[in-house]
């Protein structure tokens, strides 16, 4: 074999900090801080403060791999941890402070680590845990200034913790394929699992992410992560932003609708992303008040769960804002694939893609996906068939943190998602549901997720959801709940009107229910399981008419 004659340099996490401090100096930071204030520094300044940490940990006796936890919000602080934990060699382990207490401890034990460093206004957190935290715990940091908890472990401040450092360390050369971060997911059916990754992994997921297909960032871009940077390491937007030099604005734990826009609109973000529910409550939030116009309109992508066509609709047709279907999970880093438009729809017209655009789209390079049905057989691609999706790639999972063997992949290393999707002609998928979420209805499924979309265009329909309840003729069936916007008065009839003639009439749900809110996991999405369990006695009044 002849080999070619080119340099090889190990694709790591700290390359990425060093290039922006080195080559983009002028970007900003921006961090809100918990206060409402905002703190600001720069790639630089960012290595400076990481630099610093790794070397207080290092002298603490931290080595390599050693598993290194986070509490805390998408601030300047939590940023440089990202790189000085990964940078030293450590793994960077961010822990979901909205997790139930259970949760929290279990992860903590479960990673082993020794390190926590929590932002002062989730310390509740952590507090409510202290007679669980695991014995590898050496100590608790804040990352501001608070008085100290007592803990039955040493708790000190980050200020305290650097204060002697210079920042004059180089970053050492790792092993890429060294693990970086490790992320649990959000644990709705049972414990969370960690998904552990690597430098590698991270490296060629940032590069992905800055794709103009993707988040499309460059050097003038101010990008805003509005997803936590506890929730797949913000969709990788720590990365891909300083590997391009764009600027970030962190905004801190307010992300009500309000001190986004004032971010949007003063710190001139161009591109952000997050779930379902901040856009809606945003775009809500911009109706509310016809002054409210962005000065410049951002690009949006929205993941997590489908966005329905409406808020969509809503967004580009009245302000003028684009938001990009993405679909991902902590799994795969999360980046799965994108609804970009391709050569087949370039000529389309605005109303044809954006009713096109409910879907997930098509991977993007470093994804392939298959879907197979209940046999195993590969479905056609005619937008009808049901199947199972399946993911393999540069970083994806191979196996979960202390559970490496896992049915979720198959013998021939294919990560099953779990997710139910069709695929189209032009090879984009559309998620009809959660393997778990679908309802069997005769021996036929019914998309939840397209009943909830079609519901939440009913203009007095603040969130929606469809799961089944037992029927003794079919088995199951679907009730639709919904959560009324403020200050309407929809009926039953109304809202199913809005389905008809969109769905097949055995689809149609057999009730609807109101409520006030609907419970949301740790990340914002949809707890299904936890509705059915609300629900779980639920008796329809009539017989279903199919």
């Amino acid at each position: 074999m002849l080999r070619g004659l080119m340099q090889e340099h190990p694709l790591l996490v700290s390359s990425i900090l060093a290039h922006a401090a080195k080559h983009h100096p002028g970007a900003k930071i921006v961090a809100a801080t918990p206060d409402g204030a905002r703190e600001r520094t720069t790639w630089p300044g960012v290595q400076q403060e990481a630099k610093r940490i790794a070397q207080a940990l290092a002298r603490r006796g931290v080595q390599g791999g050693e598993r290194i936890a986070t509490l805390g919000w998408n601030c300047q602080h939590h940023l440089a941890l990202y790189y000085a934990v990964s940078g030293m060699g450590a793994v960077l382990h961010t822990v979901n402070p909205r997790l139930f207490a259970d949760q929290i401890a279990y992860i903590l034990e479960d990673a082993q680590d020794t390190h926590l460093f929590v932002d002062p206004s989730v310390l509740p957190a952590v507090t409510a845990v202290a007679d669980r935290l695991p014995k590898s715990l050496r100590a608790v940091i804040l990352m501001r200034d608070a008085p100290l908890p007592d803990l039955p472990c040493e708790v000190l401040t980050l200020d305290a913790l650097i204060a002697g450092e210079d920042g004059g360390m180089a970053w050492p050369a790792l092993d890429e394929r060294a693990a970086s971060s490790l992320c649990y997911t959000s644990g709705t059916t049972g414990m969370p699992k960690g998904v552990l990754y690597s430098h590698r992994s991270t490296v060629l997921h940032a590069m992905a992410a800055v794709q103009p297909d993707v988040f499309a960032l460059g050097a003038l871009d101010v990008s805003m992560p509005v997803v936590p940077m506890f929730h797949v390491n913000a969709w990788g937007i720590p990365y891909a932003a300083p590997m391009v030099g764009a600027s970030m604005v962190l905004p801190g734990p307010r992300l009500d609708p309000a001190s986004l826009f004032a971010l949007f609109e003063e710190e001139g973000v161009t591109a952000s992303a997050g779930v379902p529910t901040i856009w809606t409550m945003l775009l809500q939030w911009l109706r509310a008040d016809p002054a409210r116009r962005f000065t410049q309109p951002p690009r949006l992508v929205v993941g997590g769960t489908a966005l329905p066509v409406a808020v969509t609709e809503g967004f580009l047709k009245e302000y003028g804002v684009e938001i990009l279907h993405a679909w991902g999970m902590t799994e795969i880093s999360p980046l799965g694939s994108v609804n970009a438009r391709k050569a087949e729809n370039a000529d389309w017209d605005q109303d044809r893609f954006l009713a096109y655009s409910r879907k997930q789209g098509r991977p993007q390079f470093g994804v392939d996906l298959r879907v197979r049905d209940a046999e195993g057989r590969e479905i056609a691609h005619d937008d009808l068939a049901f199947g199972e999706l399946e993911v393999q790639g540069h970083w994806t999972a191979a196996g979960y943190f202390n559970h490496e063997r896992d049915p979720a992949v198959t013998g021939d290393g294919w990560f099953r998602t779990g997710d139910v999707v069709t695929v189209d002609a032009l090879g984009s998928i559309e998620i009809v549901d959660r393997a778990k979420d679908v309802i069997k209805s005769g021996g036929e499924w019914i998309s939840s997720i397209t009943l909830e979309n079609l519901a939440m265009a009913h203009p007095d329909v603040q969130l929606a959801a469809a799961i089944p309840v037992a029927h003794p003729k079919w088995d199951e069936r679907p009730l639709l709940v919904v959560v009324p916007r403020p200050g309407t008065n929809p009926t039953p009839e109304s809202i199913l009107a809005t389905l008809e003639g969109k769905v097949a009439k055995w689809w149609m749900p057999d009730a609807v229910e109101f409520v006030e809110s609907l419970p949301m996991t740790a990340t914002g999405k949809l707890w299904k399981a936890e509705l059915k369990k609300r629900f779980k006695d639920y008796v329809l009044e009539k017989d279903t008419v199919r």
